[in-house]
């Protein structure tokens, strides 16, 4: 019993006595050395290149292991109560934005990357078929059939998009997992159209969208927008550190929504509150649109009233969406005979923009920030043409120099008026929560 006692004193002095020494390192270390650490720390737990930040200061560090580095990084983070800011131009702080700037060209060079490929798709692909049929006839006739090839098409869909989670580099695994959405897109509308060209099953969405068969409908958009919304969601869970596709599974999830049959009977009462004249030269498109902006409304004014952080993607992904229906909707070509409409929906268009800003500068979010001066400005420069036009004939080339002389001039007010609002703004909200 005695060994037994004094075993267990052995094992718990020896823990003790790791504590101590972890401690009495941390307090070895100078200001210098720490805060060296707790900045590690951050760009640890932020997702950032830790490491290469660690290769240009650890020689003001006698040597020391990556376990004994990583364990006083975190020592020194869990028991700092401060709220670290990085002090302005200082290295960390150039490092973070450095990192933020490459991670969205890298996004940039993957989407370009991915429209270049399904811009060849379109303009060879049924060259290159036709090419194929020709010259391997009759042996191939069967494999390359459009039905056939539109299958295969469907499950390389699938195989790129599970592949593609694997992929280290970020560029092409962003351009692998597109392409493998866009075959998923793409092929399981023609198979549910049975229409196997693109040119064909557009025209098919476009007519179906619109019309009055409300299970077309859902075969030809509501059930391909299932399909990606679930291949997004696998990939959200392999990867959940690529953030980007928090923003799409919102486009796709409402696309379902809007192709539901519930909601195309109730899109023409909804529409009305966006468009509540009688006007039959309106196209049907437009009240359909308005009926889904206002569904969008309420589902965004839902998760921002959660207020939970969780929700952030979402409320950024459908503001941004609402921007541009809102921009589309103010368009006079839509309103051609009923100015009533127009005028009403140009109020709505104002008082939603302003609305947003307020909010985006009250939550202190970059990107719906961004997107409300984005979208408040390319309102205006859509008014300005409108109303250049509507006194002017605008085919006159004087009349168009004039007017991107004027457009010049109403940029250099917005930019002005942007910063002198951003300000004001800024100050506002900053002494609110003072």
């Amino acid at each position: 019993m005695k060994k037994i006692v004094f075993l267990l004193f052995l094992f718990c002095t020896s823990l003790f006595a790791k504590e101590i020494h972890s401690a009495e390192q941390v307090v070895s270390l100078n200001d210098s050395q720490k805060k060296i650490l707790y900045e590690f720390a951050v760009l640890q737990k932020r997702g950032s290149d830790a490491n290469t930040y660690w290769q240009q200061h650890k020689n003001q560090f006698s040597a020391i292991n990556d376990s004994v580095r990583d364990q006083l990084a975190n020592e020194i983070y869990a028991n700092s109560h401060i709220v670290y800011t990085p002090v302005k131009d200082s290295a960390i702080q150039l490092w973070m934005q450095t990192q933020t700037l490459t991670n969205w060209m890298l996004y940039l060079a993957a989407f370009t990357a991915i429209c270049a490929i399904i811009g060849l798709l379109r303009n060879y692909w049924s060259s290159l078929i036709d090419i194929l049929i020709r010259q391997f006839e009759p042996l191939f006739r069967f494999l390359f059939s459009a039905i056939l090839v539109t299958y295969e098409l469907f499950f390389l869909g699938i195989i790129f998009v599970i592949g593609g989670c694997y992929i280290e580099e970020m560029t092409l695994r962003t351009v692998i997992i597109h392409v493998g959405l866009f075959l998923l897109w793409s092929q399981s509308t023609a198979i549910f159209t049975q229409k196997y060209l693109v040119k064909k099953y557009i025209f098919e969405i476009r007519n179906t969208f619109w019309g009055s068969n409300k299970w077309e409908v859902v075969k030809t958009i509501c059930l391909p927008a299932i399909i990606v919304t679930i291949a997004l969601l696998y990939v959200l869970y392999k990867i959940p550190e690529d953030v980007l596709y928090n923003y799409e599974i919102v486009v796709s999830g409402m696309a379902v929504l809007c192709a539901l049959p519930f909601w195309r009977i109730l899109d023409k009462y909804f529409s009305r509150i966006l468009i509540p004249y009688k006007d039959t030269y309106i196209e049907r498109s437009i009240y359909s649109l308005a009926a889904c902006v206002v569904l969008a409304i309420a589902i965004d004014g839902f998760f921002i009233i959660q207020n939970n952080p969780l929700f952030s993607y979402v409320v950024i992904a459908l503001t941004s969406l609402l921007i541009i229906s809102f921009l589309i909707l103010s368009l006079k070509e839509n309103f051609k005979r009923n100015y009533k409409n127009y005028y009403y929906i140009q109020i709505i268009t104002i008082l939603f923009l302003v609305s947003v800003l307020l909010y985006s500068f009250h939550i202190h979010s970059a990107q719906i920030i961004w997107a409300s001066l984005v979208g408040t400005s390319i309102y205006i420069i859509i008014k300005f043409w409108e109303i250049l036009f509507l006194f002017t004939r605008w085919k006159r080339s004087r009349t168009t120099t004039w007017g991107f002389l004027g457009m010049a001039v109403l940029l250099w007010l917005l930019a002005k008026g942007i910063l002198y609002v951003s300000a004001m703004l800024y100050v506002s909200v900053e002494m609110t929560r003072l």
